[in-house]
């Protein structure tokens, strides 16, 4: 039988070049979803940059990050450009356009390129 699950093609379908279909899938989606709503960033009150110590990268880390565009929650691949003890500020593209937040600390995981 033929499937359309993992691991599986479709008819006519190559495997040589089925990540770079997907990658195509998920940048389309990725527009998508930055299109439906607003960058959701923390709030100066949750950031505490007042009171907190401010580290500025100059080789950012890439990483994997949970944003939200309105009310719809996406992992990106990213840049950690700087940070405090509880929270990252990322940087990503989607669609040539390049989008800037903070999240919370524990929403950023290392990426290996």
């Amino acid at each position: 039988m033929f499937g359309r699950g993992r691991g599986h093609l479709a008819l006519g379908t190559s495997k040589r070049y089925a990540h770079v279909v997907d990658a195509r899938m998920d940048e389309r989606i990725l527009r998508q979803i930055a299109e439906s709503g607003p960058l959701q960033n923390l709030t100066a009150e949750e950031l505490e940059l007042d009171r907190m110590a401010l580290a500025v990268d100059p080789f950012p880390k890439p990483v994997r990050a949970r944003v939200r565009f309105g009310n719809t929650p996406v992992q990106v691949n990213a840049v950690a450009v700087r940070w405090t003890t509880q929270a990252v500020g990322v940087e990503f593209t989607i669609g040539g356009k390049t989008y800037r937040c903070w999240v919370w600390r524990g929403a950023v995981t290392d990426r290996d390129d």
